[in-house]
């Protein structure tokens, strides 16, 4: 089963130096990827929504590796930032020492936390269709240095 190391950057010029020191662990290219949002998105046609599509394929390949919805949308959300992601596939030993080197350069942890609903003002409740009892989960951006996922599929 492949495993997947993940890491947020705020700042996306670092990601060249993990980049680096990750294929001198012995990685492929090809099995280091990185993602940045665009600069621009250039519009191809009457119904072209290049950002929703860029965002939408983003989430697709954070869940297709193991990641939860809330885990993607913190991501995005970090890329939305200016941040970049920094993927790492291989064996366990490779992708924890990939993991490790994406900590030393200030990896992002993303925290998943959970509450009740949150209760907005104005808002008339008895006219709503409950959406359950369960908390509501979404993903934070936390500190950086302890940030690097691991995730098989």
């Amino acid at each position: 089963m492949p495993k997947t190391a993940v890491g947020l950057f705020e700042n996306a010029d670092l990601v060249d130096d993990v980049i680096r020191e990750i294929e001198c662990l012995g990685f492929p290219r090809k099995e280091v990827r990185t993602l940045t949002e665009p600069a621009t998105f250039e519009v191809t046609g009457v119904m072209s929504f290049p950002r929703l599509d860029f965002e939408g394929d983003s989430i697709r390949a954070l869940t297709r590796i193991g990641a939860t919805n809330a885990e993607s949308q913190a991501y995005l959300e970090g890329l939305r930032r200016g941040g970049a992601l920094v993927f790492a596939t291989g064996s366990d030993d490779r992708v924890e020492g990939a993991a490790g080197i994406m900590n030393r350069h200030g990896a992002v942890e993303i925290k998943k936390t959970t509450g009740p609903e949150p209760q907005l003002p104005g808002v008339v409740r008895e006219s709503m269709t409950p959406s359950g009892d369960g908390p509501v989960q979404a993903g934070r951006i936390r500190e950086p240095g302890s940030g690097a996922s691991f995730f098989s599929w």
